[in-house]
């Protein structure tokens, strides 16, 4: 993966970490309208999004390309190192409401 596209993955990976009360507003708004079995999949799940969706648009933005497989299981590995985190992350923000 390129060095730039990288460092802007792990810098949304901490930015999420880091801003877990956005989340958690999200999933409040929605929660009135989408029935969620679990709390934690549906806000690990919007944590995910958002992550994915930096990959994808610096990767276009400045590669001027779509991902290549390689570079995808390069993030899919990224993400499941840092999965724990972001999930101790989320938790630590719902105990605190």
């Amino acid at each position: 993966m390129d060095d730039r596209v990288k460092k802007a993955v792990f810098d949304k990976i901490q930015e999420t970490i880091s801003n877990t009360d956005e989340i958690s507003k999200i999933q409040r708004m929605l929660s009135y309208n989408i029935a969620v079995t679990s709390l934690d999949d549906f806000m690990f799940g919007i944590a995910i999004g958002r992550i994915y969706n930096s990959f994808h648009y610096q990767t276009r933005r400045t590669l001027k390309r779509n991902a290549t497989k390689e570079e995808f299981e390069e993030f899919l590995d990224i993400l499941a190192k840092r999965a724990d985190t972001i999930k101790n992350a989320l938790k630590q923000q719902q105990q605190q409401q």
